[in-house]
């Protein structure tokens, strides 16, 4: 009876390792965390599915594989503690890693830094690499078995697990829907893999880390295989072409192409890494915000409806409450009255001696009448024009003065100058176009003198005045051309635009024409130099063309045949025709054959080699050699050197081994005697 999920949830498997919370589900198990309570603490433990734990052959395999994995101690390993069977639950104990995976981290921020992804994968590839040594293959590389941990701490997962469900050959929809986007050709096509395959999973990886998303998707398992086999893994954008090569370079479809294991591969990255001056990066934690994300919370000011809303100084100022008003100074100044009559003498001084000193007051007296004079009705004409002259000249000076002191504000702060970034590094030349309110837009060029990653120019020139957030172009090398990977059966055009791009030229040189199975003729199926190489700008490319299938040429059968016979077939067959020495040459022209090197039947490439040896009957002695403990096909070939028949009896087959002939060796008899040979 199987165990479900709940059942298992809170027991103890062999009485040692209690089952807690679910961490994850897949198609193949189910990992929970639990504690192991011998030695006291938290694990994590893959409990596997009960449609598989029913196939013994696996549950051995699982155990082999497990152990195996056991033995990998690696600091970017994830630790396999113990695996065991408890009834019709197959588990795998491991370390626990709190944090998530890098699928996480893909789902939460897209597309990674260059510098980042270099440093994930880094541990990865060690990992690999220390599996390799040990002559293990994961199989199953992807981000959901990169877990990363507190810290940044990167592990590499399900080693050896992979191995035992993939030769066992369980599968399910959702299972192949998570790993087919990592399938190397091989794994697809014949289902073999080694470490080259791990290399190309980890180049997938590598691709998605850079671009956001897997090379290839689609709506079933199998238009993603399809195209894994039948496609070249694109080219990601906006990386550096170094990165971008080494990504190629990893998900070459044929194996033989790509780094020999996960040592070659991380050798090559740091390589890069140290040429594109990508120092390691911190490994953010998935669920982590980034160090740059902030949020500025602000209390709201309330406002009365149809006020305007208070500024940041007024937000900011100290509000100084008014003092009361009391009543008594309210009545005062509402009862204050202007006192007409005399003034209040000072003190001291009696009423009565003012008004003694006090003279009445005279009569008033009356001025005469002047007369208006008269004015000229032309000059006040003339004098108010003067005025408003000068008040409306005086009004245009004030706004000529105001519009130029605005423009001037206005314009003041709107224009920068063109920074000197000739002969800096990219990022230095960035920096300094940020910090003069400047955009730069990088065209990367080859070169032969100017080192990879340095500026070679900027338009517009140093020292041009431009408006703030202008674009401005800047010309930076990215070193000698480098001859890029061609995709073999690609047209001429698409090839020569490649080629040129990279800073070369293409020629053609029917000599190194070669022909090819598959390939149409006139498309490409190589380059000279090699991908790769570095070369000087404007270097010939030679592009090697498709002669097409070469023709097949096969041996006819001549057996029996006189010496003149035979070799007019072989001629007219486009062969040539060579006599063999010694007891097998001919006697005459009539002289039987025997039979040829290469067997009848046999198709010749006539690139290679079109030489038939021809060996004749005659009736000379031979003398019969040993051929005991020998393999029938050894046996053969030998006695039907000698000019003997050969008949096998008992086992027939090519391998198997002689145990007797049936005339002894070392006897003489006569060329084109049967010799029957038992084999076993």
């Amino acid at each position: 009876m199987e165990r479900s999920v709940s059942n298992v949830m809170g027991g103890l498997l062999e009485q040692r390792y209690r089952v807690d919370s679910v961490l994850a589900r897949g198609g193949m198990s189910t990992v929970y965390r639990g504690r192991d309570t011998r030695l006291d603490r938290d694990v994590a433990i893959k409990v596997m599915d009960p449609h598989l734990t029913a196939d013994p052959a696996f549950v051995a395999r699982f155990e082999r594989e497990a152990r195996a994995a056991a033995q990998l101690h690696h600091p970017a390993v994830v630790s396999v503690h113990d695996q065991g069977v408890d009834g019709d639950q197959v588990y795998l104990v491991m370390e626990l890693i709190d944090g998530g995976n890098l699928r996480d981290l893909l789902n939460q921020r897209g597309k990674l830094p260059p510098a980042v992804a270099l440093s994930i994968l880094g541990p990865v590839l060690s990992a690999l690499g220390a599996a390799h040594r040990a002559g293990l293959v994961h199989r199953d590389v992807k981000p959901e078995n990169v877990l990363i941990g507190p810290g940044g701490q990167v592990k590499v997962a399900d080693f050896g697990l992979a191995r035992s469900i993939g030769v066992n050959g369980v599968t399910s929809d959702s299972e192949i829907l998570g790993t087919v986007a990592y399938l190397s050709p091989e794994q697809v096509e014949t289902g073999s893999a080694d470490a080259r395959s791990d290399v190309y999973a980890a180049g997938i990886v590598l691709y998605e880390m850079l671009a956001g998303q897997a090379p290839y998707r689609g709506e079933t398992p199998i238009s993603v295989a399809y195209q894994h086999v039948n496609s070249d893994v694109p080219s990601v954008p906006d990386i550096p072409l170094a990165l971008d090569t080494l990504v190629r370079k990893a998900t070459r479809r044929t194996p033989a192409l790509r780094p020999a294991n996960a040592d070659a591969f991380l050798a090559e990255l740091e390589r890069v890494g140290t040429e594109l001056g990508l120092t390691p990066q911190p490994v953010p934690v998935p669920g982590s915000l980034p160090e740059n994300d902030r949020t500025v919370i602000m209390r709201p000011v309330p406002v009365a409806v149809g006020a305007t809303p208070p500024s940041a100084a007024e937000l900011t100022r100290p509000v100084v409450p008014k003092p009361p008003i009391s009543p008594a100074s309210s009545n005062a100044a509402a009862m204050t009255t202007i006192n007409t009559g005399p003034p209040t003498p000072p003190p001291g001084i009696s009423a009565t001696r003012t008004m003694q000193r006090q003279d009445p007051p005279a009569p008033p007296r009356r001025r005469p009448a002047q007369k208006k004079p008269k004015v000229d009705p032309v000059e006040e004409q003339r004098k108010r024009r003067k005025k408003l002259f000068t008040i409306w000249g005086s009004v245009a000076a004030v706004l000529i003065i105001a519009i130029g002191a605005f423009t001037y504000y206005v314009n003041a702060n709107r224009y920068t100058e063109m920074p000197t970034v000739t002969g800096q590094s990219e990022q230095n030349a960035m920096l300094l176009l940020t910090k003069a309110d400047l955009t730069g837009l990088v065209e990367k060029v080859a070169s032969n003198d100017v080192p990879n990653g340095t500026v070679i120019s900027s338009d517009p020139a140093p020292g041009t005045e431009l408006r703030k957030n202008q674009s401005v172009k800047i010309v930076v090398s990215r070193g000698k051309p480098v001859v890029p990977f061609i995709q073999t059966g690609a047209e001429v055009d698409a090839a020569t635009k490649e080629i040129q791009a990279a800073g070369l030229k293409t020629a053609k040189d029917p000599a190194k024409d070669a022909f090819h199975d598959t390939v149409p003729i006139g498309k490409v199926v190589g380059v000279d130099p090699r991908p790769g190489t570095t070369l000087n700008l404007d270097s010939p490319v030679t592009l090697i063309l498709s002669k097409g299938p070469p023709p097949r040429l096969p041996v006819p059968n001549v057996a029996g045949k006189t010496k003149d016979e035979a070799f007019a077939e072989l001629q007219r067959a486009g062969l040539e025709a060579v006599e063999a020495g010694g007891e097998d040459a001919a006697e005459n022209g009539q002289s039987r054959v025997a039979r040829t090197d290469p067997p009848a039947g046999t198709v010749l490439d006539p690139t290679q080699n079109k030489r038939v040896t021809v060996f004749f009957v005659n009736n000379r002695e031979v003398e019969v050699p040993d051929v005991a403990r020998k393999k029938v096909r050894e046996a053969k070939e030998e006695l039907e050197r000698a000019g003997l028949k050969v008949k096998v009896e008992f086992n027939k087959s090519n391998n198997a081994t002689v145990v007797n002939q049936s005339i002894p060796p070392g006897q003489r008899v006569r060329r084109g005697t049967e010799i029957t040979i038992v084999g076993l």
